[in-house]
């Protein structure tokens, strides 16, 4: 075995034990809970969306429970203020006679940050967070603040509930490598949920990865080869999710205004490379771009007026797109 065979050998054990950890509190969901460690190792944060009581900040709070990171909670609320969550300059006094300003650091400082209900904050709040989640920083006072790496934001929000809300903006959305829809759970599972959840006794996540580990795992991810034809494959995809891009099918063209920015080709591809270490390959397929298209695509389609009036879904956009773009270009 070469050393970087082993090095992917150790990434899916490594992948295997968070998601094991994890599914001792999580019963189901293991679609969401596969996309949600595929966007922690591809270095890429993730938007969990899904009605109230679904295990939304469960989830998170299992998958901190894991790692060995520093985590921290946010709860969204309409008065929740930009110096909340990135912290701010306080008067101190060193000495009698003498003040300074210190920089006190905001729960943005953590490594797993959990935005709950994201959608309550207004956009001034919301804003604080597009730095952080693209720089890794913040800039307070004219000083900027690294953040420690690892850095994942997994934001939660309610799509049904309106009021009182404040939609994200499409720019705040594109920074987002993956939008997941944690769905209701089966009759079994919902079942196994009520045996585990009212009995007396619980089990616990036992800590098995550190972030050097996860920064490791980051690197092998990047090292997965992508051939031309298939890096060629996720550009075309993603031009069809614009009205007047190549290969757009009907439906895209007559109800989205604005298509899926070069943010989303980039989700493909790292979506892709994460799921061919994970089925034992070094190299990703046309297959591995299209299990990534959901996820990576949903959320950076925007509908024109009259896809908004005829409540057109994104999936069914995005499906249209994989249904109508070849995997081999023609010519």
């Amino acid at each position: 075995m070469t050393e970087i065979e082993a090095r992917a050998e150790g990434f899916r054990d490594g992948f295997r034990r968070v998601r094991g950890e994890v599914g001792k509190i999580i019963v189901g969901q293991a679609e969401v809970v596969e996309d949600v460690l595929v966007a922690l190792f591809a270095g890429g944060h993730v938007l969990l969306e899904g009605v109230p009581g679904l295990g939304k900040t469960m989830l998170v709070r299992a998958l901190a429970r894991a790692l060995d990171l520093a985590f921290s909670r946010i709860q969204f609320t309409p008065d929740l203020m930009p110096a909340d969550i990135i912290g701010t300059n306080l008067v101190v006094e060193t000495e009698p006679g003498r003040r300074e300003f210190r920089f006190q650091t905001g729960p943005i400082f953590g490594q797993i940050i959990l935005a709950d209900e994201i959608n309550r904050a207004t956009p001034k709040t919301q804003s604080a967070l597009l730095e952080a989640m693209q720089e890794r920083g913040v800039t307070v006072g004219g000083v900027r603040h690294t953040l420690k790496e690892p850095f994942i934001v997994l934001a939660t929000e309610n799509p049904i509930e309106m009021e009182g809300t404040y939609p994200l903006p499409e720019a705040q959305l594109d920074r987002f490598l993956l939008k997941v829809l944690v769905a209701y759970p089966s009759r079994e599972e919902l079942a196994a949920i009520i045996d585990r959840t009212t009995g007396a006794s619980a089990e616990e996540p036992e800590r098995v990865m550190d972030g050097e580990a996860i920064e490791r795992h980051k690197r092998i991810v990047r090292e997965v080869a992508v051939a031309p034809p298939v890096s060629d494959y996720a550009v075309r995809l993603t031009l069809a999710t614009h009205p007047r891009g190549d290969g757009a099918p009907e439906r895209v063209r007559k109800f989205v205004r604005y298509g899926a920015s070069p943010r989303g080709a980039q989700a493909l591809i790292l979506g892709a490379k994460v799921r061919a270490l994970l089925d034992g390959r070094l190299n990703a397929s046309f297959d591995d771009v299209r299990r990534a298209a959901l996820p990576a695509l949903r959320h950076r389609i925007i509908p024109s007026f009259e896809g908004e009036a005829e409540g057109i879904a994104m999936d069914d956009l995005v499906r249209d797109c994989l249904e109508g773009v070849p995997a081999h270009a023609e010519g």
